[in-house]
Order: structure tokens, then sequence, then C-alpha cells
């Protein structure tokens, strides 16, 4: 027998029903694929190919559900290509509450996500436009914000400062991590004031909040934009829903929370589809900044 044999690795399967016609309704065929080939949509149902919904920027061709997307994903879709210079990937997370297993977890969500922590920052081009990214990917701890997160956000809204650029910002969070105590709590107050020196130094600030943009997040710095985002059925807001019914002992409308009624209220600008997000940035880019040729 050989090695290979004892360390034979089955493969993972779906189960696919596809139906024949009326006639054998009753007896559907029953396809076995790899898993992770196609993705069901959560809100319509629809399967599709797993290319052809990345090749669609993770959006439902059957009902326009958007998919969460890494922090990298997001950042191929607005980047030109090649003209993003990552910042203080080397700042990593430490324990400073001794709080249990908080460690073990830091390293499994390294692992699993290829992320150093919850938010990718640096800066790129978009179609020539220069500017800062900060993008959260829901991946690690949820895209909580700890001590690192809050530090990291601060340094690239200071670097937007010094260069004079745009600063974008795409939310993705759960809100304050818990393991880091009141030291993730500070974080709110710290970005808010880096931002407020942004804004006396008549900086541009653009965010955009995507599923779920909740907690001290959305308290703090995701709702401060010069112009506030949201991607279509985002989640976002500060307590859950049912902690809100129990609180006011009210029913609350089916899309409360929801970016389409936080339009209707007046805290967001624009609900924006992800197909239109780039073009939408560049023309408020023009507005605002000097083109760089590449």
């Amino acid at each position: 027998m050989l090695l290979k044999d004892i360390f034979y690795k089955k493969r993972r399967y779906a189960t696919v029903q596809a139906e024949q016609g009326q006639a054998q309704a009753e007896k559907p065929t029953v396809k076995e694929v790899p898993e992770g080939l196609m993705t069901k949509c959560p809100e319509c149902g629809t399967i599709a190919y797993a290319k052809e919904l990345e090749k669609n920027l993770k959006v439902c061709q059957g009902c326009g559900h958007h998919f969460p997307m890494t922090a990298f994903e997001r950042i191929a879709m607005l980047v030109d290509e090649g003209r993003f210079f990552e910042y203080d990937s080397e700042l990593l997370s430490t324990d400073p509450l001794n709080f249990p297993d908080y460690t073990a977890k830091l390293e499994k969500d390294m692992e699993k996500s290829g992320l150093s922590e919850a938010v990718v920052t640096g800066e790129g081009t978009i179609k020539g436009y220069p500017a800062i990214i900060a993008v959260m990917d829901s991946r690690f701890r949820m895209g909580s914000m700890g001590s690192v997160v809050g530090e990291k956000i601060a340094r690239a809204i200071e670097r937007a400062i010094e260069k004079r650029y745009p600063f974008i910002l795409f939310s993705a969070s759960g809100g304050a991590r818990m393991q880091e105590g009141v030291l993730s709590l500070m974080q709110m107050a710290k970005t808010s004031a880096a931002l407020a020196k942004l804004d006396a130094a008549r900086g541009l600030y653009i965010s955009v909040m995507t599923n779920p943009t909740t907690g001290g997040v959305s308290a703090s710095f995701a709702s401060l934009g010069d112009y506030n985002f949201a991607e279509p059925g985002a989640l976002i807001g500060f307590a859950g829903r049912r902690i809100i019914m129990q609180t006011i002992r009210q029913e609350l409308p089916e899309d409360f929370q929801t970016a389409e009624f936080l339009l209707k209220k007046g805290q967001l600008d624009r609900v924006i589809p992800r197909k239109e997000l780039r073009d939408t940035l560049v023309t408020i880019l023009d507005m605002h900044t000097e083109r760089r040729e590449n």
C-alpha cells in the first residue's frame, strides 16, 4: 500500500436537486458537486457557480442580494490594479486583560482569514485619483474594534491629513471588542478625534457602511462621513433589535435598522448598489481632488 492511499483525503460534496420536468417532479435527480463550487443565495435561493458570483462582485443575479466581501476583494474591486500599498500590517493585537482564550482566538482568525487584524489600511488610486483607504473584514473577530483596529484607522486618517488625500472607509463590524474592555471603547473617541482633525484640515471623508455595521463602530467613525453611504440591505444600528423592543416595549418596522430605513430617516446620503459604487466614488473624488496620472 502506498502512502497516498493511507493519507487519502476524501473530497467534500454538496447535494443539489435538479428537477427533470413535471413527469419526474416526484423523483428529482440528485447530483453531487464539490463543496465550494456553487453558492446558494440566502434571500431567494438562487444557486450560482462561485466563480460567476465573484465576476458579478458577489451580488446575486436573481434578487440583488449583496454577499459579504473580504477586505482584499473590496480593494481589488475599487483600486486601480497594482496601485494599493498597505499600511501597518505589522501591528498585532495583544491580550492586555488576560481574557480567557483571546490569544488562541486571534491566532485562529489570523490563520482562517490570512489577515493580521480586522481592518486593512493603505493608499491607492481609483481611476487615477489618490486616496487613503480602510476596509474592515468581518471574518476576523466579526470585524470588532480593538486597540489595533482603532490605531490603524487613526494612523490612516493622520496620513490622509499629511498627504491631503481623501479618506474612504468601508465598515463591517459587530462593534467594540469585548475581550479588550474599556480599551476597545476608547477607540471610539480616538478615531472620532482623528476625524475631527481631518475635518479641520478640510479633508474629505467618505464612509461606506456594509453588512453589518453595528455597536461602537456605527456610533463613532462609521457615521461621521462627509458622505455617508451604504450597500443595499446592510444591517446598521447600535443596539440589537430585540434589546430595543424590550426597552421601549413597542413593535418595530420590518425594515428597521436596514440601509433603506436609515436612508428614509435621513441618516444616509445614499444606498448604492455595489456595481455602481466605484463610479460614484470617482465622481465625488473628481469634484474634490486633482487627478494623478499613472
